[in-house]
């Protein structure tokens, strides 16, 4: 495939799939929450100007509302509640994972290079758009869920989860056209909620154990009265 015979629309796509990628890889390997919170605020701008771009491209009017609640709820008020705690806790300069950083970033290296094995054979005879929306997708996916797993702060967590959600966003709007409107309200709902819940979830453990290192709740132990 020769991207510089593609049309604008195309080249644009594949190149904001290629960033969208690179920040959840980013994500991956940052050391410190207040950047892993600006790579995830950065991701959704990603987002942003994809739907913005795909709704002019493609005449959809109703993408610009999705794109202005991408914007709204993934760049701003999400990435804003997550400083917030952060610099509460005080816990700006440190991120605990896994020790072997290498080795981490190798797995997510690995992840990336399935998602496109696995899904070649499944779209080979589509557009390259479709190809590389559905292979990004999939690897902004596995890589939130390693994100979740390998790191032990609850802030990180939550950008996995979140980091999760954009990578099907990504394929739901690039993949099918974009998402009929009432999908879209939904999604961008069910996002507020989860927001809010993270919120209350901060809120208990920062009382509790004072941390955000989730980890702690299983050393905590029943006190008889």
């Amino acid at each position: 495939m020769n991207i510089e015979q593609q049309d604008f629309y195309t080249q644009a796509i594949l190149s904001l799939a290629a960033l969208v990628g690179l920040t959840s890889f980013l994500m991956l390997g940052q050391g410190r929450l207040l950047r892993l919170i600006f790579v995830f605020a950065l991701q959704g701008s990603l987002l942003t100007l994809t739907t913005t771009l795909a709704g002019y491209s493609l005449n959809n009017p109703h993408l610009y509302i999705s794109a202005v609640l991408t914007l709204m709820l993934k760049v701003i008020f999400i990435p804003w509640m997550l400083r917030r705690e952060v610099i509460q806790m005080n816990a700006q300069r440190d991120i605990e994972s896994t020790k072997n950083k290498s080795l981490l970033m190798m797995g997510g290296a690995g992840l990336m290079v399935f998602s496109y094995y696995v899904l070649h054979p499944i779209v080979q005879t589509t557009s390259p758009v479709m190809l590389n929306a559905l292979a990004v997708s999939l690897s902004v996916v596995l890589l939130g869920m390693l994100l979740m797993i390998t790191h032990r702060q609850a802030v990180a967590h939550v950008v996995g989860f979140m980091s999760i959600e954009n990578g099907l966003f990504f394929a739901a709007i690039v993949a099918t056209n974009g998402m009929p409107m009432v999908v879209e309200l939904g999604v961008a709902f069910d996002v507020l909620v989860a927001a809010v819940l993270f919120g209350i979830f901060f809120l208990h453990i920062r009382s509790s154990i004072d941390s955000l290192d989730v980890d702690r709740l299983n050393r905590l132990k029943e006190v008889d009265k």
